[in-house]
């Protein structure tokens, strides 16, 4: 029986321009739907969010050119927190799955790649 599972990938826009913000976008999905296996059918929805540093377009509309035409889509603006990763575009992409959630691959590229870090500056 297939469940709804949660995958995140995160990565970093070169700059606040359109086609850097697609290209990073892409680039992400890319590597979720390699790692995962994923039919985009089978894709229940897709939370993307951003620093507020990009707001050149919007991540999910690189989703739509990609082919998630029928796939729930929502940007949203990240939390402005002090020393936090700039330039970030996050997703959570939420699927109908038969894998168990440990099987499920997240992925972190470019600058966002440190965010899988534990932090330890509390």
């Amino acid at each position: 029986m297939s469940k709804v599972r949660g995958i995140r990938g995160a990565t970093t826009a070169e700059s606040n321009n359109k086609d850097d913000v697609f290209n990073a976008t892409r680039e992400m999905l890319d590597e979720l739907v390699a790692a995962n296996d994923i039919d985009p059918d089978d894709v229940a929805a897709a939370f993307f969010t951003t620093t507020p540093d990009l707001n050149a377009d919007f991540p999910a509309a690189a989703a739509r050119l990609m082919g998630w035409t029928y796939v729930a889509l929502l940007d949203a603006v990240e939390i402005d927190v002090p020393g936090s990763q700039s330039k970030c575009i996050r997703a959570l992409i939420l699927i109908n799955t038969d894998k168990p959630a440990k099987d499920l691959v997240n992925v972190y590229l470019r600058g966002a790649a440190n965010l899988r870090k534990w932090r330890t500056d509390d």
